[in-house]
Formats: C-alpha cells, sequence, structure tokens
C-alpha cells in the first residue's frame, strides 16, 4: 500500500532539523520500499505492507533513536489525502489574496466537535471539517482577525500537523 508520512514540527525555526536524506535512508533501513520525500517540511511518501499504526511507531522511534527528538508521525494512505483533499473547493488557493491550509488530525481529535474547541472566530473564515482534517480558507487581509494564529498555543494543537493546500493537493494526487 502506499503512504504519506507527516512529521510534525520538523525544519521549522532551529529545533528538530532532519535532512531529507536522512529521513530517506531511515524509512528505507525499516524496509519500507519506493521511498522518496516532498519538500522539507516532513512528507515521506513510501509503500508498505504494515498497517498505518505500526508504521506511525516505528519511524517515531526511529528518529528518537536517530535524533534524539521525539517527533509525532502520523501515516494516511494516498487514498486518505486524495479524500481529504476532495473537499478541498477548486478556488482555495494561496496567493495575494488568500491562504488556504489542511490540518491533518491524529486520532485523539479527529471529531467533527474540534471546530468548536478550538479559539477561531469563524465569521474571518471559513473552516471545514472531514474525517482525518480540518481544512481553512481565510483572506489574507482577515488572517489576524480570524485568530487562526492562536491555534499554535492551544493544547490541541499538538495533535495536528498543518500543510498548506498546495502541499496538500500535490500529495493528494500521488
Amino acid at each position: 500500500m502506499k503512504y504519506v508520512a507527516l512529521l510534525r514540527g520538523i525544519n521549522v525555526g532551529k529545533n528538530n532539523r532532519i535532512d531529507m536524506k536522512s529521513l530517506r535512508a531511515l524509512c528505507e533501513t525499516q524496509g519500507y520500499s519506493n521511498v522518496s520525500t516532498y519538500i522539507n517540511s516532513g512528507n515521506v511518501i513510501f509503500a508498505s505492507d504494515k498497517p498505518a499504526e505500526t508504521l506511525a511507531a516505528e519511524i517515531e522511534s526511529g528518529l528518537l533513536e536517530r535524533t534524539g527528538a521525539k517527533i509525532s508521525v502520523l501515516v494516511k494512505t494516498v487514498d486518505e489525502l486524495a479524500r481529504i483533499a476532495a473537499q478541498i473547493p477548486a478556488d482555495w488557493t494561496n496567493d495575494t489574496a488568500q491562504r488556504t491550509d489542511v490540518a491533518y488530525l491524529f486520532d485523539q481529535i479527529d471529531t467533527a466537535d474540534i471546530v468548536d474547541e478550538l479559539p477561531l472566530r469563524k465569521e474571518f473564515l471559513d473552516v471545514r471539517y472531514t474525517a482525518g482534517a480540518l481544512i481553512w480558507h481565510v483572506k489574507r487581509e482577515n488572517y489576524n482577525k480570524s485568530q487562526l494564529n492562536k491555534i499554535i498555543g492551544h493544547k490541541l494543537y499538538r495533535y495536528m500537523t498543518i500543510r498548506n493546500v498546495n502541499t496538500a493537493r500535490y500529495l493528494a494526487g500521488l
């Protein structure tokens, strides 16, 4: 089966710096096949016959052993990513006027109620839940008013990993 591992919080600022070549090598030593990475934000594409939960645990363990960092890993099938991306309206993009992101959700918070638990001002953005993800769209002029930046400090933030709409669409197209 074809999977994508989404590593949370790597190569952001000075913490948890991981070279993509090393990440590929780690996955290859785990026995995964056709391993590749996409951009420097921790997206690993590979094939394996193991279940997603096992794969996430193996990658997390390998990262801890090699880097000393406890990095959360969310593993989705390419079909799951395609289903999520299909929920993004075609005119939602990232440009000078608008911003669209996908927050992939770990099982602990994967519920429609998550929208109401986050400190968002929904009158300034469109946020939608689909199984496995939140998708939000905001006009750049309303970004600060939407309070999207407050998600980072929220207790549930550690159970999501965010990708911009371009990355989400690319991964879905694999």
